[in-house]
Formats: C-alpha cells, structure tokens, sequence
C-alpha cells in the first residue's frame, strides 16, 4: 500500500514538472505569441462589434454563426484571447523563474577559479613579456581596462596574478526585461480587458440585461458600482439631456456601467469639408460630480477627450437625438390621389390606423455624403443606373447588360429612415431623401427599400414636377389603378394617332387599354401570372410574362416597339387627363416632358416592388443633435507604458550590449626583474567584431606593457 502510495506522489510530482516544462519552453511562449499576433490581425482587419446582420450579410448564416461562437467579431473582449493572454503571463513569469537567478548570478560571477592552463586552451590568446615588474604591469593594466570600460578584480592564483575583467554583462537584463516587459504589457492588457467584468459576473452574480427597459427601472443585478476598476463602454445624450451610466455590450446583452458624475451636452456641433464630409465635430459639456457637487464645462472632439476621476470621455461619433419631421404622405395603392400631412419623432412610433402598420422612425441625417456617377459621368444613386425604356424592358427579357462607373462624392441633403411594421409584425425598412438629385439631366427624388437590414437600399427614382413635388407622379400613379382614367386615356391615344370611326382608331383605343391594364396589373390571364397568383405584378415584369408566353420569339422584338409606343403615348394622354382634373392647362409635347413621361413609366414598374401603402415626402424637420461617448476607465494604460519602456531597454540590451570577458594572468620570471603576461578573451557570440576588437585590445595590451614577444 504504502509502495501505491509512493508511485502514485512520483507520477502527481512527474505530471506537475512535465507541465511546469511545458509552460515554461521557449517553444511554448512563443506558439502563444503567434496566436496572439494572429489573433491582433483578425481584431485589426475586421471591424469589430459591428451589427450581427453586418457579418451575416458579409460571411453567410452558416460561417457568421461559427465566428459569432468563437466571438471574431470581438476579439479583444473573447474569453480565449484572454485566456492566452494568462497562459502567456504564466509561461514567460515561469520563465523567468527559472532562469532568470541564474542569469543574475551569471552577471555577478567573475568567473576568476580558472588557471593558466585552462587560459591556453582559449581560442583567442595572446603572450606577452614585459620589462616591468609586476605590479608596474598591474598598475598599467589597470588604467588600460578602466579605458575600455572594464570593470575588474584582482585575485592572487597559484604562484601568480588572475585580472578577472567583464564588460556588458547586462546585456543578460535584457533577456529578463524582455520577457518581464510581455509580462507586464499583458496584464495591463487583462486589466484593460473584459476580465474584471467577466469577474465581477462569476463571482457577484451580474449578468447581461436582455431587451429595452427604462435605465432608472434597471435591477441591480444589471448594473456595475462606480468602483468598477476597469471598463469600456458607451454613452449616448441627445442636446438639452444628461446621462449619467454607460452601456457596456456583453454580445448577449449589455451591463449597466454607473458613473461618478452627469454628462450634460448642451450643444453638438459640425464642421464639414467642402465635400460634405465631417471635418470636425465638438461636442460642449457640463460634467457634475456626484461627490463634490462641482461643475466642470468643458469641449470635446476626437482625439481630445476629457479625463475626471480617472475616467476618459471620448468624442466616439453622432447620431440623431429625436428630431421632429414633417411629411406629405402620398397613398401607394388604389386609385385614391389625395395626400394628408403626417408629423414623426425619431426613435419614436405612430401607428396608421387606416393601413393596420404602425411607423418607426429609426434615423434621420441633415447631410449625407453619396458616390454618385454613371458610365458618362453623370450622376447616378449607389449603382442605380437609370436607363431607357427598351432597355430596362430588355433587362425583363433578360438581355441586361452591366458596366463598371466611376464615383463622384456629392452631398445630396437630408434623408430619414424608417420602418413600416405591418399587422403581422413583419417590417420593411425605409430611406427617402428630401430634395430631388440630378441625374442625367432630370430631377429625381430617391426612395430607398430593404427587406431586411442584410441588404441594401434598393431605391425608386420618381421624376419631380414644375413644384419640386412628386405630387404629380403620384397622381399619375393613381390614375392608372382608375379603370375609368384608363379609358379615357387610351381613347385620347387612338383619337391622337386615327381618324374618328375607323377600324384603325377601335384597335388603337383596344390595344392602349389592353397594355394600360397589363401595366397597371389588372388583366394578367391565368395562365400568365407566376403560380396561379392573384395579385401577380403589373409594371414592365407583366409586359415581359405576357410577350414571353402570347407572341413567337422571332417576333418579340417587333412587339416589344409596338408596346413600347403605345404605352408611353397611352401615359402621355393619361398624364394630360391628370392635369385636366387638377385644373391644369394640358402639357405641349417637348423633349423635357418626353423624359418625364418614360421616367414617370420607370417609377410606376418599380413601384410594384416597393411595397408600401404610403409614400412619404419630407417637408420640414427640427433637427435634434446626439453626441455618443466612450467612456473609459484604463489603468493597465499605464502599466502597458511601463511594460513598453522595459521592452525597449531590454531589446536595446540584448542587441546593443555585448558582452565580453577578459583574462589577464601575470606570472613574475625568476629574477623578479620581468613579468609575463597571458591574455585570454571570450564572448557570448563570436563575430566578426569580436575578432577586430581582440585583434585591437591585443595590440593596445602589447603598447601598455612596451614589449611585444611571442603573440599567437
């Protein structure tokens, strides 16, 4: 039993010196150090803390759920890197444990036990005679090694006298103040991280708050005390409010940061490029202290934040602080024209009792800065090429053809952002400019759209009127949904193009109404519309389905003319119909209203898939300013400064000091009248410089004692 006992303490012992091996190998320190610096390469490449559907749309589902559990997307806050960073603190202090007294008492030793046989065995030797006595020769010896920067002592050996002389041995605190210097960088790192949370989270039962709540209304349990040692977090405080917590992000949720005192902005302010670009942004302040009840004003931008009570507060960006928006809100479905003001609060919610959806105003910008070019260098919306109508109709038929354009930076004016959340729950975002961009010549408003926050803004360009207004497009677009309007229209077209009471005029006035309906979508046969649907789509897509499946494709081309001139001359007469009723004098045709016309027809077949039942018009706004913080408390700041000075002395110590070693042994001849002397020298490394510096010392050793005889 007691031999079981004994086998099983020297395996225990065994274990525990293989591990402490393990971790204290160079091999290991430094495959942690590669990781570590693999690991500063993803955190620096890919942008961190991003919005999850940012990477979902960048990597796929599949890949961003894998890199969301090995937490990518936030490096320097992972448990794993914080768990090599220890590992890395454990191996480098083991280390230096265990080599680092020996290094020390190598740099003490003056290694003065050798004798004069173990001398001649140097390879870099040299003998000398001198006419002076001994101590004539110590004496000058000693004066030459003080010059050369030698630090040495003297010790009687055998029948004669051992110089025992160093220079550069701290080139061995490099070693130690390298590896010390990774150590301390890496716990400031820890202490800067999210360790202490993660801590205070396993140790004081915090966990993460999941969902929205009123920030007073917060439980405890979510919230993190004042004597936080360490945390890095957000602040966001609209102008005219105060905040007094900061949000700290967990990836499933966020922690309740507390503050020693209230940020109050009073005002946010920006300074743009010619551009548009934000050149400066400043955000001024009132800081109450909790304590002292003292009142601090003060500025801050990027790069200048403001310290109190060790906490840093970084200009970080700017967002919307609840401004007030006006729209003219135009219907999108049937055929009722008649617009109604509407009235919002960013990051509030109205709901629209008519449609059933409620409104979520989510961001609202004053100035946005977009890449606008075509192939011909004219202006055109994020990619958005505006085209004509037989080539967005060859598109349908799938004859589309894409080309390369420049980009040009052009501030195109206010824009909100919103959401329109249906019965159902389901939502579908939204972005509209206020004021209308000039592409190609024409004046257009852009409605953007996305199914979900993974894609991008896909925008509907409505041609403006005379006014500015999409009124009249709008009008135009009810009038189509109107079978009466429709009629009509198509009757002025036959009339305008045949005499009255010809077979002529009656296929003219059947053929308008027949594209009128298919383009309105109204009179798709069943055999036509995709899966049997009953609300298939109308616009340039019913046009393409009903050639494709009604006319032989030898002669879609042919038909594709043909119900290309009868529809753009079926909504010219439309369009003057609209303005009758509106009181209006009907329009002369002219190039200028050609264009509007087909650019009014490219509105109305891309206004089936923008699927909304309102169309908003921005007004008016009374912009309201946010400021976001960071805020910051970073002891291990210091403590990384510390370790970087460390690593700077050590890496000069370790590649400028060298170390040398040198031997002189000084034997009296028989007489006493005449010395000689044995010199021996060696280094750590031997180069190409040790051997110029031997040969030097050499000869300045012979010139010292005036008599040079047998050198080797």
């Amino acid at each position: 039993m007691k031999l079981e006992l004994h086998n099983l303490k020297s395996k225990k012992r065994s274990l525990a010196r293989s591990a402490v091996e393990l971790l204290s190998s160079m091999r290991f320190a430094i495959a942690l150090l590669v990781v570590l610096a693999l690991a500063s390469v993803i955190g620096t490449v890919l942008k961190q803390q991003e919005p999850y559907p940012n990477y979902v749309a960048q990597f796929g589902p599949f890949w961003a759920e894998i890199f969301h559990a090995l937490g990518i997307y936030n490096v320097y806050s992972s448990w794993w890197f914080s768990a090599i960073l220890l590992f890395l603190v454990v191996s480098l202090s083991l280390c230096l444990w265990r080599n680092g007294p020996s290094m020390i008492a190598e740099m003490r030793n003056w290694k003065d036990r050798v004798h004069e046989n173990n001398l001649r065995a140097f390879g870099h030797r040299a003998d000398f005679k001198t006419a002076y006595t001994r101590t004539e020769a110590v004496e000058r010896l000693q004066v030459l090694l003080k010059a050369q920067g030698y630090r040495y002592q003297i010790k009687p050996k055998d029948a004669g006298l051992l110089i025992a002389a160093k220079r550069g041995t701290l080139s061995k605190l490099g070693y130690i103040f390298a590896h010390l210097a990774i150590v301390v960088i890496c716990l400031g790192g820890l202490l800067d991280s999210n360790l202490p949370v993660r801590l205070q989270m396993w140790l004081f039962d915090k966990s993460p708050l999941q969902g929205n709540a009123v920030l007073a209304e917060i439980a405890p349990k979510h919230r993190l005390s004042v004597s936080n040692p360490s945390f890095r977090g957000q602040a966001w405080v609209a102008e005219g409010q105060h905040v007094s917590s900061a949000i700290l992000n967990q990836g499933d949720g966020v922690l309740i940061q507390d503050l020693p005192f209230t940020i109050q902005l009073n005002q946010f302010s920006v300074e743009y490029y010619s551009t548009g670009m934000p050149k400066r942004f400043v955000s001024d302040i009132v800081v109450l202290d909790t304590l002292s009840q003292q009142r601090i004003s003060t500025q801050i931008e990027v790069n200048k934040p403001f310290i109190h009570r060790g906490i840093a507060v970084y200009q970080s960006s700017f967002e919307d602080g609840g401004s007030h928006v006006q729209f003219t809100a135009y219907p999108m479905t049937g055929s009722d024209a008649r617009s109604f003001p509407l009235k919002g609060q960013i990051n509030r919610s109205l709901p629209l009792a008519s449609e059933g959806a409620t409104i979520e105003w989510t961001d609202f910008r004053a100035i946005n800065v977009e890449n606008l070019a075509d192939a011909n260098g004219k202006t055109d919306v994020r990619g958005v090429t505006r085209r004509s109508l037989k080539e967005v109709f060859a598109e349908r038929l799938g004859s589309g053809a894409k080309t390369s354009k420049p980009q040009t930076l052009r501030n195109i004016g206010p824009s909100v952002q919103y959401k329109i959340r249906d019965a159902a729950g389901q939502a579908r975002e939204f972005s509209h400019y206020m004021l209308p961009v000039e592409i190609e010549g024409e004046w257009m408003f852009l409605a953007g759209m996305r199914e979900s926050p993974q894609q991008p803004f896909r925008y509907l360009r409505i041609p403006a009127d005379a006014e500015h207004t999409v009124k009249t497009w709008t009008q135009l677009r009810a009038a189509l949904q109107n079978p009466r309007l429709r009629t009509a229209a198509a009757k002025r077209f036959a009339i305008r193009l045949a005499k009255p009471g010809t077979p002529l005029q009656a296929q003219l006035e059947q053929s308008a109404t027949h594209v009128l309906e298919l383009f309105a979508g109204n009179h798709i046969p069943a055999q036509v519309a995709p899966n049997g649907a009953s609300d298939a789509l109308g616009g340039f897509a019913a046009l393409a389905r009903f050639i494709e499946s009604s006319v032989p494709k030898a002669e879609q081309a042919k038909a594709v003319e043909l119900l290309l001139r009868t529809l753009e001359g079926a909504v010219w007469d439309l369009w003057q119909i609209v303005r009758e009723r509106s009181g209006m004098a009907p329009n002369v045709e002219s190039e200028a209203n050609g264009r509007f016309v087909q650019s009014s027809i490219n509105a109305l077949s891309d206004s089936f898939f923008y699927h909304a039942p309102l169309l908003l018009q921005l007004d008016s706004f009374d912009e309201v300013k946010a400021s976001v913080f960071q805020v910051t408390r970073a002891p291990g700041k210091k403590i990384v400064y510390f370790g970087s000075l460390l690593l700077v002395l050590g890496v000069f110590a370790m590649f400028y000091l060298r170390e040398r070693r040198l031997w002189l042994w000084l034997k009296e001849r028989e007489n006493g009248a005449a010395t000689n002397v044995l010199m021996a020298m060696s280094a750590a490394r031997r180069t190409l410089d040790f051997e110029n510096e031997f040969t030097q010392l050499r000869d300045q050793v012979g010139i010292t004692l005036n008599h040079i005889m047998d050198t080797l």
